[in-house]
């Protein structure tokens, strides 16, 4: 199995992930095409962080810069009681020498695209609608766009993977809800405090208010089981969701759920985590979200960003041989997303605390979190390290 000279390589997704891939295949001589449902640049807008072993990627990339521009300004994190008493608090300066920056996943996405779409080729509005692949290539067909061949095809399309449903079986066999949802929406009025992060508790559910450029996010994330007919674009069943989640909670969200059901830019998903056996079959692949759904706050878009470097760095190394690539790339990224999956639970148990006495614990042990936080930067600093540093572009 040979691959032709600047192998051509489709890639679902253009959030974080696929621009990113993209920018780094084209700069080793491959010819992507990112193909994308949303009619344009599409996100939750929730904020992320670039950090760890996504740091040096980005800059390698040129949009550090722009990164640092788009930054959000926040410093603490603000638990609130029903009162709206502060009763913990907790630091969120970035580590000195670091060079993490939080942004939100709209601007993330959006300098991820410029950087790449002078050496890609982008469909928007279109999606995948079937893969036949054979020893020398793989056979797509579009909703819109004509039949295509393509030597690689990589699915960077998250969590609801049409390229992983296509490829590898239906989301049932790799996706399981761990008991949580979170919801965004822009608030579109100015933030009261521009470097507090407020975040209020009720026993299974929090609401945060996430200052933006001068504006406010709100983030609801709640326990509950999977919901029967969930659909990801239901926007008036998620409204519903929310409103029931909520009812009867005290402090804002009286406020809060006036603006949900009133709001034309809810989203809301599953917490889920994706597990596969394998992340490539033949000549398909997955990346990010797609291959290994991680965090609840933020790993996910760093996770993605190192994830396309790998790929991209190992495709390159043989691209004669896509198969030996895939499996090292997929051996290598393991490393990172394996304790991140690991710890969403312990995540979602600070975060989210199930009981009254769980949220007085709590708040308690948060002025031990800036030496948690310590800790994981220092092991992802030390994973990185691990890893080849990024060849010059």
């Amino acid at each position: 199995m040979t691959l032709q000279t600047n192998p051509s390589v489709l890639i679902s997704g253009a959030g974080v992930g696929g621009p990113t891939l993209a920018y780094w295949l084209a700069e080793h001589g491959f010819r992507p095409t990112v193909v994308e449902r949303a009619a344009g640049l599409r996100s939750s807008g929730n904020p992320v962080d670039v950090r760890g072993p996504a740091v040096e990627v980005v800059e390698r990339m040129g949009v550090m810069e722009r990164l640092r521009e788009a930054a959000t300004d926040v410093t603490a994190m603000s638990f609130v009681n029903g009162a709206g008493r502060e009763v913990g608090r907790v630091g969120l300066q970035q580590a000195a020498g670091s060079g993490e920056v939080e942004v939100t996943r709209t601007d993330l996405a959006k300098i991820l695209y410029e950087a790449s779409r002078d050496s890609a080729e982008f469909l928007f509005d279109d999606t995948i609608t079937s893969l036949t692949q054979d020893d020398d290539g793989v056979d797509v067909t579009f909703e819109k766009a004509a039949p295509r061949r393509f030597d690689l095809v990589i699915g960077a399309d998250g969590l609801h993977s049409m390229t992983r449903r296509l490829a590898f079986g239906p989301e049932e066999q790799f996706v399981s809800h761990i008991g949580l949802y979170v919801a965004t929406m822009h608030l579109n009025a100015p933030a009261e405090n521009e470097r507090d992060v407020v975040l209020y508790n009720a026993p299974g559910r929090l609401v945060s208010l996430h200052p933006v450029h001068g504006r406010t996010l709100a983030a609801f994330i709640f326990r509950s089981p999977a919901v029967e007919g969930f659909d990801p674009r239901d926007i008036a069943q998620h409204k519903r969701i929310v409103t029931d989640a909520y009812a009867g909670d005290g402090w804002r969200v009286p406020e809060l759920l006036d603006r949900v059901r009133a709001a034309d830019d809810l989203w809301l998903d599953s917490v889920s985590r994706v597990r596969l056996d394998g992340w490539s079959t033949g000549r398909v692949a997955l990346l990010g979200d797609a291959a290994s759904s991680v965090s609840l706050f933020g790993d996910g878009s760093t996770m993605a960003i190192a994830g396309a470097y790998t790929l991209a760095e190992e495709l390159a190394a043989t691209p004669d041989d896509p198969r030996s690539a895939f499996a090292r790339y997929e051996a290598r990224h393991r490393t990172l997303v394996g304790p991140k999956q690991s710890n969403v639970e312990t995540a979602a148990a600070l975060m989210v605390p199930a009981t009254c006495t769980g949220i007085v614990v709590r708040n308690l042990a948060t002025r031990l979190w800036p030496v948690a936080a310590t800790a994981e930067r220092l092991r992802d600093k030390i994973a990185s390290r691990r890893r080849p540093a990024p060849a010059a572009a």
